[in-house]
């Protein structure tokens, strides 16, 4: 199995993936117009995407990534379907990256001029396959929509553009299944050492996309694999950002600042847990260091089911201790507790 460790770099402007990189944060813009397009891609960059991706449907789409790219810096994805014209378009107007099928981009000549383009501007290609598009002869081989036809036709779709010798290649296959999503990926994992931008699509709205998209997308990270992700949300694609940081965080891939560690609660809790965790949350919001926070509703259980939080709260009877790296500092009523937390928080950073 290839492991994301062992995967080809590919540079989308300035960001560097596979071969051990950080697993970059992806997003889509769902905007139209400059401005509007210009305003989201900053919020999202503030938010903690580092690759964005716009829709090209048309000519006047393709050219507008100039007008953008000279108004925010981050590497921006064209999507293209179809039309190999929108895709030498977009590469002449900017943009740092491809999003093609290159079996439905015109036939053979018109890929070849589309590679020929991204070679020349040093501008990868994803080659992004979806479950529910798959071609009629691989749906009649498998007998319907399976991980080995996905993976097959993104395959295909690769060794397509290595026959013209272009290798800066980035491989999607998204399903709207979590499992499925996940074999597809281990099969690619087990025949190519191209990198994978991984995802579920068409996940669902926020609540529910999140869940599915971190089953999925988390599953295949805990494999080793992996090294772009986004997060498929109906919904505003800031959401996609806070949910793909804690994607990788639960799964260990990447730290973003703060992890807080909090008790679900029970009947032995005696201060108003829920509040203080999500005043804390809040609260831990703008820092930046690497460091765990615990919450946890009692004195016995807290320190000791949180030892290896650098610091924390544990609660009793309206009131509670703070302690850091296990052992109680201070003991303060309930009203006092996340005051004195946040100026412990700050004599470690």
């Amino acid at each position: 199995m290839t492991s994301r460790e062992n995967t080809r770099v590919v540079s989308v402007g300035g960001v560097k993936i596979g071969g051990g990189n950080p697993v970059a944060i992806q997003s889509m813009t769902n905007a139209s117009g400059v401005d509007a397009v210009v305003a989201q891609l900053s919020a999202l960059k503030a938010a903690g995407c580092e690759i964005a991706r716009v829709a090209v449907p048309d000519m006047a789409s393709a050219r507008d990534i100039y007008a953008i790219k000279t108004k925010v810096d981050i590497p921006i994805v064209a999507d293209i379907h179809f039309d190999a014209r929108l895709a030498v378009a977009a590469l002449e107007s900017g943009a740092d990256k491809l999003r093609i099928n290159p079996g439905n981009i015109g036939g053979e000549e018109k890929a070849r001029i589309v590679a020929e383009a991204a070679k020349k501007r040093r501008a990868p290609i994803r080659v992004g396959v979806n479950a529910g598009s798959l071609e009629k002869a691989l749906l009649s081989k498998y007998g319907g929509i399976t991980a080995e036809a996905v993976a097959e036709s993104a395959l295909n779709g690769v060794k397509y553009l290595e026959r013209m010798d272009f290798h800066d290649i980035v491989i999607s296959v998204k399903t709207s299944s979590a499992p499925l999503t996940a074999r597809c990926y281990a099969i690619l994992a087990e025949k190519t050492d191209c990198p994978l931008h991984v995802g579920v699509t068409e996940a669902g709205a926020v609540w529910a996309g999140s869940i599915k998209s971190a089953v999925g997308i988390g599953a295949v990270l805990l494999a080793g694999i992996g090294d772009t992700i986004r997060v498929s949300l109906t919904g505003d694609p800031l959401e996609e950002i806070k949910c793909s940081k804690e994607i990788l965080r639960a799964s260990g891939v990447r730290r973003f600042g703060p992890d807080l560690v909090s008790c679900p609660t029970c009947a032995r809790a005696q201060i108003d847990v829920i509040k203080i965790a999500g005043e804390v949350e809040q609260r831990l919001s703008n820092i930046t260091a690497d460091i765990t926070v615990a919450v946890m509703g009692c004195v016995v259980n807290g320190p000791g089911e949180a030892r290896e939080a650098d610091i924390g709260i544990a609660g009793g009877k309206n009131e509670g201790v703070i302690f850091k790296s296990g052992k109680i500092i201070a003991k303060l009523p309930e009203d006092e507790l996340v005051e004195r937390l946040l100026k412990e928080i700050e004599s470690l950073l």
